[in-house]
């Protein structure tokens, strides 16, 4: 027994070792379902806020993962669940985070709203009626989080946009602009400095907007050297025909030029459906990494996704290169030297 527990722990600790030595991450980063990461970075520190992928009656909680390598990543279960969201039934997914004035704010989508809601809530009718984008906020990016409304933040259809899929952009001079909208409608907001509602624009309304060609869903944005990059998944999310586009603009309310597809299935046998992804930039070398879910093969069902990590180029004009897909995903993060 004793010298089976010793060959066991040897075994462990040459794994961990060989671990903490690999040049790169390794994709996907875990086995386990994942979808719709949004990355972020905290105090010199990778963080990954992912849907947990499954059928919508279990998909009530966010795990979030850290990394200070983007080799090696720590799981945080349970950060939020509905536990601490009173208005949530049915479904929790596409987190979106961002600090602010040393707290954490997590935007997400709940209860797979349907149909508009114009009367409020009613407790009588079936909970597709209410729900929307809701917020919670943390003093630490692993939380505990807890709901900071007490109710959605948008709980109708404004210019016939599903209220889902939110992310929210600082700009540098420091408006807070809020993308969002699933049903292949995109709309641009202005959120408020308290984050309790938003800020007309000059016509009065609350959103305008701004759907480019071929949108359906999981709008992004960042700027690198004056250019702002709106991004977006196209095609069905249960399948295949999920990828990723882009457009270049001189401001973040654009407008936009749409550039292309960047990120799709591969030819070959890595993966499929690949989509609904975030871009973060490198502590090291400053280089852009995609933060992307995709379907292995073979893959298992509607909700078999998972997180991987590939480079994002770019070419002398500022366009971006097609994403490649690998196993081996994006070199680590060496400021440690670990």
């Amino acid at each position: 027994m004793i010298k089976f527990l010793t060959s066991s722990l040897l075994f462990a600790l040459a794994f961990n070792a060989l671990a903490q030595n690999h040049s790169s991450n390794g994709n996907p980063i875990t086995d386990e379902w994942y979808a719709d990461p949004e990355g972020a970075i905290f105090d010199s520190t990778y963080w990954i806020y992912p849907t947990y992928s499954d059928d919508y009656e279990k998909q009530l909680h966010f795990d979030a993962f850290s990394s200070k390598d983007l080799i090696n990543w720590q799981k945080h279960e349970r950060i939020i669940d509905t536990s601490q969201i009173s208005w949530l039934r049915q479904a929790l997914w596409a987190p979106s985070i961002i600090e602010k004035n040393g707290r954490y704010w997590l935007f997400f989508g709940a209860n797979d709203v349907q149909r508009p809601s114009r009367n409020g809530y009613d407790p009588n009718n079936d909970i597709n009626h209410y729900g929307g984008i809701g917020i919670a906020v943390a003093d630490q990016p692993a939380g505990p989080f807890e709901d900071y409304l007490g109710k959605p933040l948008i709980d109708t259809f404004y210019n016939d946009a599903q209220p889902i899929d939110q992310f929210v952009f600082k700009d540098v001079d420091g408006t807070h602009y809020f993308f969002y909208g699933g049903w292949s409608h995109c709309n641009l907001g202005k959120l408020n400095d308290d984050f309790t509602g938003f800020i007309p624009w000059e016509e009065g309304n609350l959103f305008k907007e701004i759907t480019p060609e071929g949108y359906v869903e999981g709008p992004f944005m960042f700027l690198r050297d004056g250019v702002y990059y709106f991004m977006w998944s196209e095609g069905g999310w249960t399948n295949g025909t999920y990828r990723v586009a882009y457009a270049m603009a001189e401001s973040a309310t654009g407008p936009y030029e749409r550039k292309g597809v960047i990120l799709q299935t591969s030819e070959g046998d890595i993966a499929t459906g690949a989509g609904h992804h975030s871009v973060i930039q490198r502590l090291d070398n400053h280089e852009y990494i995609m933060v992307y879910h995709r379907r292995p093969i073979p893959n298992e069902d509607r909700d078999h996704r998972v997180i991987c990590l590939d480079k994002l180029e770019f070419n002398s004009d500022g366009t971006i290169k097609p994403v490649v897909m690998t196993w081996e995903g994006v070199e680590k993060d060496t400021r440690n030297n670990n």
